[in-house]
């Protein structure tokens, strides 16, 4: 079969593999479609951590082919999405129930193979049943939709609140929904990419910023006088950090979604965050947050239909990365098996 095989920074090929055997425990999934996201950019950038030589792809979804013999809940044949981060159970971290912060997470796609194949082993444990019919491109935002509702649930959003999210990629779209369905009253997006603003105003943003024409603490002033009551961070970037302070009234919360670069700081004056009694929290990965994404997917509750996509095959994963890269599209999404779905 065809794989997307990460050996070392900066070198990435499609490769021949060998169908993976099932354990007892086990599923084989025929992956339909895997998303790309910033981390697999960095990964082959160097600058995220990975367990190479490994399979990349941790938003995947697709058909179940072979079902290990103690698997009890899944049958052949059945669509599944699949959560990636695997906790041990038994650390300090996981018998608090805070399994995202396990000691030794390891995850599909970065520590063991994941979606970019035509066939990958999951743990049953990791599988989540689909139903309905679904296209696979939509499926394959179910894990990143999991990690927004994540983000959603640490703003504790207030009916009436207004939310400022820093960043119109496919994160900063799926947090403008789903601020809006916690009771947001007013929505702001700041994106320096015309196209994602126009995506923004389509989703109902109330204001849509240029960050690069007029300021943006005045504009945002202009709607809500006192500051935002959340901000959700969701680029990245230590620019839009800092300025999350400065967006944030006094009592507000701001989350920092987006990941940036490791030993990367921005100064902050802890007097500000006293004055101000600020609420920072960060927001990593999906903790028991999968379920609740598909079923915000399948009742259309939170769309990404409306999202301009690009689909490719295996062998067109240095372009989809590209595309990603450049931000010609907003996803891209890999179909390995496109030929026989």
């Amino acid at each position: 079969m065809k794989a997307v095989l990460f050996e070392k920074a900066h070198h990435l090929d499609v490769t021949t593999l060998d169908i993976p055997g099932v354990g007892d425990t086990d599923i084989l999934v025929q992956v339909e479609a895997c998303g790309i996201c910033g981390t697999d950019i960095h990964i082959v950038e160097g600058v995220a951590r990975s367990t190479p030589p490994v399979v990349l792809g941790h938003e995947y979804a697709g058909r179940v082919v072979e079902v290990g013999k103690s698997v009890k809940g899944i049958r052949e044949g059945e669509r599944v999405a699949v959560d990636p981060n695997i906790a041990c159970g038994t650390c300090f971290y996981c018998r608090r129930g805070l399994v995202h912060l396990c000691s030794s997470l390891v995850a599909l796609g970065v520590d063991r193979n994941g979606g970019m194949e035509e066939y990958c082993v999951v743990p049953a444990g990791q599988a989540f049943i689909l139903g309905g019919d679904m296209p696979p491109e939509i499926c394959a935002f179910v894990e990143p939709l999991s990690c927004a509702v994540h983000g959603i649930d640490r703003a504790e959003i207030l009916h009436g609140d207004t939310v400022v999210i820093l960043g119109g990629g496919p994160v900063g779209l799926l947090m403008l929904q789903l601020a809006r369905h916690a009771g947001a009253a007013f929505t702001v997006l700041v994106e320096p990419q015309g196209h994602k603003r126009a995506l923004a105003e389509i989703e109902g943003a109330t204001m849509v910023i240029d960050p690069s024409h007029g300021d943006v603490i005045e504009r945002v002033r202009s709607l809500a006088a006192e500051g935002a009551d959340v901000v959700l961070e969701c680029a990245g970037s230590p620019v839009t950090a800092e300025l999350s302070l400065k967006l944030a009234r006094r009592g507000g919360r701001i989350v920092f979604f987006g990941v940036c670069p490791i030993g990367v700081t921005i100064p902050v004056e802890p007097n500000l965050v006293y004055f101000k009694e600020l609420t920072i929290a960060g927001s990593y990965v999906n903790p028991h947050t999968f379920s609740r994404a598909i079923a915000l997917l399948r009742s259309g509750a939170v769309r990404v239909d409306r999202f301009p996509v690009r689909c490719f095959p295996l062998d067109g994963v240095h372009e989809a990365f590209r595309v990603h890269r450049e931000g010609i599209s907003l996803k891209s999404i890999l179909k390995p098996n496109a030929a026989a779905q």
